[in-house]
C-alpha cells in the first residue's frame, strides 16, 4: 500500500481510544490537570459509545465489553483524581461514584473517593473507603499511606463528634512545623432570629467559660506580611481581590460549599432570611441537592463585604504568627456570630481553622457574640469603629455607656486623658464617681474596660503605684470585673500577670491567672504546662 493512501485510511475507534489514553495518561504523570481532564473527557466519551454499540450488536463479546468497562472504570479514576487536583470535588466526587458503579472494590477510585470525602468532612465515609481499599492487594504497596489515612479519618471524627480537641504539644514545641489537623466541630449552639442583628448563634445549654463552641474550616483565605513601608492599602486591595477569586473559584465547583455560601447576608433583606438548620453545617453533612440559582458573583462580593474576617483583629489570637501578620478569609458558621461590645467568645486561628470558645460563662438561650474590633475602648472610640463596619452598636453595655458618657464629669476625664493627665488621678476620680452613681456589678466592669488604657498604664507604673496604690482598686478587683463583663482578653491577662512580677504568683493567684487563661485561650490548651507557656509569651510580648 502507498503512503498516501496509509495517511488516507481513517482512524478505528479503537486505535484512537488507545491514542486518547495515552495522551491523557502522560499528561496526568506530567500534573497538567486541566489538559488531562478534556482528553479524558474524550476518552470517557468515545469508551461508553463504544459499549453502547457492542452492547446492543445481535453478538455482542463478553470479553470485549469487560474490557472496555475497565477501560472506562480507570480513566473515571484517573479524571476525579485530576478533578480533585483542581478543588473540582462535586465532579470528582461523580466520577468515582461512577467507576465504583462499574467495579465496588476498584482501588485507585476508593482512594480517590476517600481522600475528597475526607476533604470535604465526612470522615466516617471516608473511613469506610479507606478501610475497603486496604483488602485489595494494590494496598500491599502503600499500606502505610493508606493506615495513616485510617487513623487519620479515625482521629478526625472523634474530634467532629466530641469536641475534644488538645493543642497542647504544638504550642509546647512553639508553633514549629505545620498546625495541627483538626476537624469541623459544631457544638451547643443554634443559629435564631437575633435582637442585634439579623440572625445570630446562640447556646443550647449553659457553658463554662473556655467551652468550645466550634471549629470551622475557610472556604478560603489570603494571607501575607504588610511591609512597614506601604500602608498597607495596597496590598490588602490585591488580597482581597486574590481572596475573593478563591471564594468564586470554590463556590463554581463544590455545590455544597456554594449552598452554604447562599445561606449567608448580602447586607440587604436581613429580616426575611430564614435561620438555616444546624445539620447543614455538621461535619458528615452530605449532599444538599441541587441549588435553583446560579452562582452570582456579584451576591458573591457582597457576601464578602458583610461577612469575611480578618485575623489581625483584637479578638482573635493567631497562634504561631507574627505581628505584622495579615490574613482575610470566609469562615461559613462563625460569620452568623454578631459583634458585641460585652462579647462572651473568643475565637483563635489554627491554619485555616477558626475555633470558637465561650470567654465567660454563657446561659442557655444566650446570644454567642464576639468582637469586631478593640472592646477595651472608649465608647466613642468603638462607635467610630463600628461605623467603618457599617453598624450602630446597640448592645447591653453601649446602652448602659450612653447614660453615663453624658455626665460631665465622664466627658472630662476623657479630654484629660487625651491631654496626658495623671493615669492614677484619672482612675481615682473615676471609681470615686462610680460610687456616687451607685454604679454596681457589670456597670463597673463596663466602664473600667472603657478606661482600660489607663489602669493598664497605671498597674504597669511603680510611680503611680506607690502614689495611688492605696486609693485606687487592686489589680485583681479590675481584672475579674472586666473578664467578668467584656470576657477574657491577653491584655487584661498581661496585666495581672506582670503585677506579680519577681514576687511569684501564690497558688490562688496562679489559679486564677490559669482560669483567665482559659477564658484567653481556651479548653483547647488542656496541658497547664502549655498554658503556662502561653501566659508567660502573653508577660514577654511587646
Amino acid at each position: 500500500m502507498r503512503e498516501e493512501d496509509q495517511l488516507q485510511q481513517p482512524v478505528t475507534p479503537e486505535e484512537l481510544m488507545q491514542e486518547l489514553r495515552f495522551k491523557a495518561t502522560e499528561l496526568l504523570l506530567r500534573e497538567e490537570w486541566q489538559e488531562s481532564v478534556q482528553v479524558y473527557t474524550q476518552f470517557i466519551n468515545l469508551c461508553r459509545d463504544q459499549i453502547s454499540d457492542k452492547s446492543h450488536q445481535n453478538h455482542p463479546d463478553p470479553d470485549l465489553l469487560t474490557k472496555l468497562k475497565k477501560s472506562l472504570c480507570l480513566a473515571l479514576s484517573n479524571r476525579a483524581e485530576a478533578l480533585s487536583r483542581l478543588r473540582d470535588l462535586t465532579e470528582a466526587l461523580k466520577d468515582c461514584d461512577q467507576a465504583l458503579k462499574i467495579e465496588s472494590t476498584h482501588f485507585k477510585s476508593l482512594v480517590c473517593k476517600g481522600k475528597i470525602l475526607l476533604s470535604l468532612n465526612r470522615y466516617s465515609m471516608a473511613l469506610d473507603c479507606f478501610k475497603t481499599a486496604i483488602l485489595d492487594p494494590q494496598a500491599s504497596g502503600n499500606l502505610e499511606t493508606l493506615n495513616g489515612y485510617v487513623q487519620k479519618c479515625k482521629k478526625l471524627e472523634f474530634q467532629s463528634r466530641t469536641g475534644a480537641f488538645d493543642l497542647s504539644d504544638w504550642i509546647l514545641s512553639r508553633f514549629r512545623g505545620k498546625s495541627p489537623e483538626l476537624a469541623e466541630y459544631t457544638g451547643p449552639v443554634q443559629i435564631k432570629r437575633s435582637e442585634l442583628s439579623g440572625r445570630g448563634l446562640f447556646a443550647t445549654k449553659n457553658i463554662d467559660a473556655g467551652t468550645l463552641l466550634l471549629v470551622t474550616k475557610a472556604i478560603a483565605t489570603e494571607r501575607g506580611i504588610l511591609s512597614s513601608e506601604d500602608s498597607g492599602e495596597n496590598a490588602q486591595l490585591v488580597m482581597w481581590k486574590n481572596f475573593v477569586d478563591k471564594v468564586v473559584d470554590s463556590a463554581t465547583k463544590c455545590e455544597r460549599t456554594h449552598h452554604l455560601i447562599s445561606t449567608l447576608s448580602s447586607g440587604e433583606d436581613e429580616d426575611k432570611l430564614e435561620a438555616p438548620e444546624m445539620s447543614l453545617f455538621r461535619p458528615e453533612a452530605e449532599g444538599t441537592g441541587e441549588l435553583n440559582e446560579k452562582l452570582d458573583k456579584v451576591r458573591i462580593l457582597s457576601v464578602l463585604d458583610v461577612n469575611s474576617l480578618v485575623e489581625d483583629s483584637v479578638s482573635a489570637k493567631v497562634f504561631g504568627r507574627n505581628s505584622d501578620y495579615y490574613g482575610v478569609g470566609l469562615w461559613i458558621l462563625a460569620s452568623f456570630i454578631n459583634h458585641s461590645c460585652n462579647p462572651n467568645a473568643r475565637r483563635l486561628h489554627v491554619g485555616d481553622h477558626m475555633l470558637v470558645h465561650a470567654s465567660r460563662d454563657v446561659k442557655a438561650g444566650e446570644e454567642i457574640t464576639f468582637a469586631y474590633f478593640d472592646v477595651l475602648s472608649p465608647l466613642s472610640k468603638r462607635e467610630e469603629m463600628s461605623e467603618t463596619w457599617g453598624f450602630h452598636c446597640s448592645c447591653r453595655r453601649c446602652k448602659f455607656e450612653e447614660e453615663m458618657c453624658s455626665k460631665q464629669e465622664v466627658k472630662e476625664l476623657e479630654i484629660g486623658l487625651e491631654r496626658g493627665i495623671d493615669v492614677g488621678s484619672a482612675i481615682f476620680r473615676l471609681e470615686e464617681g462610680m460610687r456616687r452613681w451607685m454604679v454596681r456589678g457589670k456597670g463597673k466592669g463596663y466602664m473600667r474596660a472603657s478606661f482600660w488604657a489607663a489602669y493598664s498604664e497605671a498597674y504597669g507604673s511603680e510611680k503611680s503605684m506607690r502614689r495611688w496604690g492605696r486609693r485606687i482598686p487592686a489589680v485583681d478587683i479590675v481584672v475579674d470585673s472586666v473578664a467578668e463583663a467584656v470576657g477574657c482578653d491577653e491584655r487584661v491577662l498581661k496585666v495581672f500577670m506582670q503585677t506579680f512580677k519577681g514576687n511569684g504568683l501564690s497558688v490562688v493567684d496562679m489559679e486564677k491567672s490559669l482560669k483567665l487563661g482559659r477564658g484567653v485561650h481556651g479548653k483547647v490548651v488542656k496541658k497547664q504546662q502549655a498554658l503556662r507557656s502561653l501566659l508567660d509569651l502573653g508577660t514577654h510580648d511587646a
